[in-house]
């Protein structure tokens, strides 16, 4: 069996390798994109929660009612912070296997490029071997002539 032909099952292992490491960069990008709108939904939330405080305060606030907003903001505050670092995380994954794709494509692209480069080798062997027979059968032909 050719070499070229041996090596598609090494192909075929790398296609699936880069396949499935392709899916893993999806789902990474897919929790990405998932903690971006939940950050940016709760910024939204807290600037809308603050318009609210800003046009409830232009009478007499009592400051009891003054401190729940404040602790309120600063809940929000905190759940944002941990929604970013959470973002962070996720993009830090989302980077590492973005990496782990492009080492099993560059390694697919590789090993297409070999089996390539076999099969281009094969052929020129096949072709040398022809064109002995060739030279080989035109030689006899031209002795049987010659006596």
């Amino acid at each position: 069996m050719l070499r070229s032909k041996r090596l598609e099952v090494v192909l075929t292992l790398e296609e699936r390798k880069e396949g499935e490491a392709l899916e893993r960069l999806g789902e990474a990008r897919k929790q990405v994109e998932a903690h971006k709108e939940q950050v940016e939904n709760l910024e939204r939330y807290q600037q809308e929660y603050r318009d609210q405080i800003r046009a409830s305060q232009q009478g007499v606030v009592a400051v009891a009612r003054l401190q729940a907003w404040q602790a309120f903001i600063g809940q929000l505050d905190q759940v944002i912070a941990q929604q970013q670092r959470q973002l962070l995380q996720a993009e830090q994954v989302f980077e590492a296997r973005r990496l782990e794709w492009l080492q099993a494509w560059e390694r697919k692209r590789g090993m297409e490029r070999y089996i390539e480069t076999c099969r281009q080798q094969e052929h020129q062997a096949k072709d040398a071997k022809e064109q002995k027979l060739a030279d080989e059968a035109a030689g006899r032909a031209f002795a049987r002539r010659q006596r």
